[in-house]
Protein backbone atom coordinates (compact mmCIF):
# COMPACT_ATOMS: atom_id res chain seq x y z
CA UNK A 1 0.00 0.00 0.00
CA UNK A 2 1.27 3.41 -0.65
CA UNK A 3 1.11 5.94 1.81
CA UNK A 4 1.29 9.98 1.76
CA UNK A 5 2.10 10.42 5.79
CA UNK A 6 5.62 11.84 4.87
CA UNK A 7 3.50 14.48 2.46
CA UNK A 8 2.07 15.95 5.13
CA UNK A 9 5.66 16.26 7.47
CA UNK A 10 7.37 17.70 4.36
CA UNK A 11 4.59 20.35 3.88
CA UNK A 12 4.78 21.38 7.71
CA UNK A 13 8.30 21.17 7.49
CA UNK A 14 8.09 23.57 4.27
CA UNK A 15 5.79 25.25 5.48
CA UNK A 16 3.18 24.94 2.85
CA UNK A 17 -0.25 24.65 3.74
CA UNK A 18 -2.83 22.52 1.91
CA UNK A 19 -4.78 26.37 1.22
CA UNK A 20 -1.83 27.61 -0.19
CA UNK A 21 -1.55 24.50 -2.53
CA UNK A 22 -4.87 25.13 -3.83
CA UNK A 23 -4.98 28.81 -4.08
CA UNK A 24 -1.48 29.68 -4.70
CA UNK A 25 -0.17 26.95 -7.24
CA UNK A 26 -3.76 25.36 -8.34
CA UNK A 27 -3.16 22.34 -7.23
CA UNK A 28 -6.66 20.28 -7.66
CA UNK A 29 -8.76 19.88 -4.27
CA UNK A 30 -9.79 16.29 -5.43
CA UNK A 31 -5.84 15.65 -5.25
CA UNK A 32 -5.88 16.60 -2.05
CA UNK A 33 -8.94 14.45 -0.86
CA UNK A 34 -7.13 11.70 -2.46
CA UNK A 35 -3.68 11.55 -1.32
CA UNK A 36 -5.30 12.10 2.52
CA UNK A 37 -7.67 9.15 1.85
CA UNK A 38 -4.35 7.05 0.43
CA UNK A 39 -5.89 6.77 -3.02
CA UNK A 40 -4.32 6.43 -6.39
CA UNK A 41 -2.65 9.65 -7.28
CA UNK A 42 -0.75 9.67 -10.80
CA UNK A 43 3.18 9.95 -11.11
CA UNK A 44 2.43 13.19 -12.63
CA UNK A 45 0.35 14.31 -9.67
CA UNK A 46 3.71 13.32 -7.26
CA UNK A 47 5.94 15.12 -9.76
CA UNK A 48 4.13 18.02 -9.30
CA UNK A 49 4.38 18.04 -5.50
CA UNK A 50 8.03 17.23 -5.99
CA UNK A 51 8.67 20.34 -7.64
CA UNK A 52 6.72 23.00 -5.43
CA UNK A 53 8.30 21.13 -2.30
CA UNK A 54 11.28 21.04 -3.54
CA UNK A 55 12.10 17.64 -2.26
CA UNK A 56 12.35 13.93 -3.69
CA UNK A 57 9.91 11.46 -4.08
CA UNK A 58 10.29 9.61 -0.72
CA UNK A 59 9.32 12.65 0.97
CA UNK A 60 6.08 12.68 -0.55
CA UNK A 61 4.90 8.73 -0.37
CA UNK A 62 5.94 5.68 1.49
CA UNK A 63 5.22 1.68 0.17
CA UNK A 64 3.96 -0.14 3.17
CA UNK A 65 2.98 -3.45 2.35
CA UNK A 66 -0.39 -5.12 3.59
CA UNK A 67 -1.96 -8.37 3.66
CA UNK A 68 -2.76 -8.40 -0.14
CA UNK A 69 0.89 -8.43 -1.00
CA UNK A 70 1.79 -11.31 0.91
CA UNK A 71 3.29 -14.33 -1.22
CA UNK A 72 0.23 -16.57 -0.87
CA UNK A 73 -2.21 -13.75 -2.52
CA UNK A 74 -3.64 -13.89 -5.48
CA UNK A 75 -1.44 -11.33 -7.78
CA UNK A 76 1.62 -12.65 -8.45
CA UNK A 77 4.50 -10.17 -7.24
CA UNK A 78 6.13 -10.51 -10.81
CA UNK A 79 5.19 -10.82 -13.84
CA UNK A 80 7.17 -13.36 -16.34
CA UNK A 81 8.28 -12.56 -19.61
CA UNK A 82 5.81 -10.78 -22.17
CA UNK A 83 5.87 -12.59 -25.69
CA UNK A 84 4.83 -11.07 -28.56
CA UNK A 85 3.07 -12.01 -31.88
CA UNK A 86 4.89 -11.66 -34.81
Amino acid sequence: MIIYDRLWNTMREKQISQYRLIQYYHFSAGQIGRLKKNEYVSTHTIEVLCKILGCNVEDVMEYRPDDSDSPDSEMPMTAGPIHRKR
